[in-house]
């Protein structure tokens, strides 16, 4: 083993392959015969020393020769990369780090795209001792001066041209910002260039001095309600995250075929689900793969050329495979035999659903065979489009509901879905395997607790909780915890058996004028799983009854267009159109059926324009800006509660 493989003493060791962790119940505290709070021990013991920039020189020392990564060429070949290659090439950029004059504790952000020089340049700062501040491509100029600025970076690296023009245009107002990297143009080979002449040892020198309790990164919250703000998360914090995860999720990271465990990585890596999905790859020896593009044709190709067994995913990509399918099927006049397929596979999900839980006797004989039937003419193209081999989804960020979930259950796909927080570390829930309740999140993580508030407020307690907000003054974060708990502004609701169900933002509630209160998020949620609809938000607060603003899914329209000989009508006139706008009420009444009369839409407006971050309408991560989307379409909400 030669010294630039090692490994300080002390340092991590890799999780076991070990069996099938035993799942644990959950400890459940009830008030007054309600469940309020539930607790499930912890699977990963504590780190105690080392740091998330060890993990590539661990995999090196153990497992040499273990592919931890992959890497598209420009032939559209994926190269695989062993672990002692990419802690070669971490040691080579983090000494390039040091040589630029950066030391411990600064800040170096990162605004791309998902890709591998990402991963690897978060893997060598965090071996040089910085700490990572992930700067969404999208950010306007606006946004990213903030976080820059707030976060006091001394260096930043960006993927292309635009990105360089935008930061080099802000740093008169960054005194703080001493270098500026471009991936396109040799970021990577420049820094290793500059750090030929610095030895090894100073890496790790750096490493051994970072602890699990040293700041690993500031994540900025998307800012739907103000500034984004920091959230300091430690290396503790993902430790507990990741090792938990790993251990419970064992088919998943550990897979338990011949298949080795793999994932392509296309969420953003600005966004907490994604890295902690890279972070949990690299601690598992999982092969990892990045999708910079998420452009249906090409990551359709990227999923077709990696073949990942399991991926992360939102709840969109999801219906958009559904979506496509269902479209492919009407194009070729087999409607009505994808939507027999389609209640079969549900049918067979719950069935499962109800035999792990010991309430019914699985599937029968003839919804077997149903299955059989199907499986080459529709699920198999499911899986397909995904890459082919892909077994298990993560799925986080908005509720998937129970009728997909149901449906990619039967079609041969495993859902986990979970809940969290960037101040979580990501998840807090997730659904534990062989146990699923379909249309829930789950139970909380294990070493995790969450307790439902008097108001219905949802409180987390555990290591994975973030040490707290970046105050700039102090240059440290500041806790907001009570007492260990975090107050998430979610509300949500624990079942008898501890699974846990989201049920809206508190700071969303909508309280009309006749005093109902009204949770947004359910109505909202089914409505954008609807192919024609793109983004929707639900209004009624101090007015008489709900409503809705509508904007149309580019590709579900494009289809919608052809099957209705319609390809030309402008956008101003199709919102007006007899014929859509009734498939849209359709998908209305589906959504009302989650609500009583008095929470239900009685009114919506289908817009002509989409929301997008551009346009100002949504945050990096596709939530949508309140008080923005009112101001700006106050006439047409003003319209939808004028008199008839």
């Amino acid at each position: 083993m030669s010294h630039q493989e090692s490994a300080p003493t002390g340092s991590l060791t890799a999780p076991s392959s070990t069996p099938t962790p035993t799942l644990t119940e959950p400890q459940k505290t009830l008030v007054d015969g309600t469940v309020r709070e539930v607790y499930v021990p912890p699977l990963a013991p504590p780190v105690r020393s080392g740091s998330l920039g060890d993990l590539p020189f661990v995999n090196a020392q153990e497992a040499p020769g273990d592919i931890v990564l992959a890497r598209k060429q420009p032939s559209g070949i994926w190269r695989d990369i062993s672990a002692a290659e990419f802690a070669a090439e971490v040691r080579a950029v983090a000494k390039g780090l040091l040589a630029s004059g950066l030391r411990p504790g600064d800040r170096l952000a990162i605004m791309a795209r998902t890709t591998y020089e990402w991963t690897l340049v978060d893997f060598a700062a965090w071996a040089a001792g910085l700490v990572t501040v992930p700067l969404y491509p999208t950010s306007s100029a606006h946004q990213a001066q903030w976080i820059l600025h707030d976060s006091g970076a001394r260096a930043c690296v960006v993927e292309g041209v635009d990105e360089a023009r935008l930061i080099s245009g802000l740093r008169a107002e960054l005194p703080a910002l001493d270098h500026l990297w471009q991936f396109n143009t040799g970021a990577v080979p420049q820094l290793v260039a500059a750090g030929r002449d610095i030895p090894d040892e100073a890496v790790d020198q750096c490493r051994a001095a970072t602890g699990p309790y040293a700041l690993a990164t500031l994540i900025y919250t998307s800012g739907t309600t103000g500034r984004p703000k920091g959230c300091a998360l430690t290396h503790a914090n993902f430790f507990a995250e990741v090792d938990n995860a790993v251990e419970l999720l064992h088919p998943v990271f550990k897979s338990v075929s011949e298949e080795p465990a793999a994932t392509l990585l296309f969420l953003p890596l600005s966004h907490v689900f994604g890295r902690m999905v890279a972070v949990g790859c690299l601690r598992a020896r999982v092969r990892l793969g990045h999708a910079p593009s998420i452009r249906t044709d090409d990551l359709l190709a990227d999923l077709a050329g990696f073949r990942p067994t399991f991926l992360l995913a939102i709840p969109y990509v999801l219906e958009k495979v559904f979506n496509t399918g269902r479209a492919t099927a009407e194009k070729m006049g087999r409607a009505a035999s994808f939507d027999r397929a389609v209640r079969v596979a549900r049918s067979y999900g719950e069935a499962v659903e109800a035999k792990e839980h010991g309430t019914g006797p699985g599937p029968g004989v003839a919804l077997k065979g149903a299955r059989k039937l199907y499986d080459p003419l529709v699920y198999r193209r499911i899986r397909a489009a995904l890459g082919g081999k892909v077994r298990h989804v993560l799925c986080g960020g908005s509720p998937l509901g129970r009728r997909l979930a149901a449906f990619y259950t039967g079609a041969g796909i495993e859902i986990f879905e979970g809940y969290g927080l960037t101040e979580t570390t990501a998840a807090t829930t997730v659904t534990p395997p062989l146990r699923p309740r379909i249309g829930t999140v789950g139970w909380p993580l294990p070493g995790t607790a969450v307790r439902i508030a008097d108001d219905g407020e949802i409180l987390i307690h555990g290591d994975h909780v973030f040490s707290g907000y970046w105050d700039a003054a102090l240059g440290a974060a500041r806790p907001v915890t009570d007492q260990g708990w975090l107050a998430t502004g979610d509300l949500g609701a624990l079942d008898p058996d501890g699974y846990l169900t989201i049920t809206g933002r508190k700071k969303e509630i909508i309280v009309t004028t006749g005093g109902k209160n009204v949770a947004p998020a359910p109505l909202e949620d089914r409505l954008r799983s609807h192919p024609l609809v793109g983004q929707c938000m639900v209004i009624g607060d101090n007015r008489p009854y709900i409503t809705a603003l509508i904007t149309l899914e580019p590709d579900g329209l494009a289809h919608w267009r052809q099957m209705n000989k319609k390809p030309d009508l402008p956008p101003e006139r199709l919102v007006r159109d007899e014929r859509l706008l009734a498939d849209i009420q359709r998908a209305v009444d589906d959504a009302n059926e989650l609500v009583s009369r008095a929470e239900s839409i009685r009114r919506f407006a289908v817009l002509p324009v989409d929301f997008s971050e551009e346009t100002g309408h949504l945050t990096p991560s596709l939530k949508l800006r309140r008080a923005a989307v009112a101001r700006d379409f106050a006439k047409d909400i003003a319209a939808l509660y004028e008199s008839r």
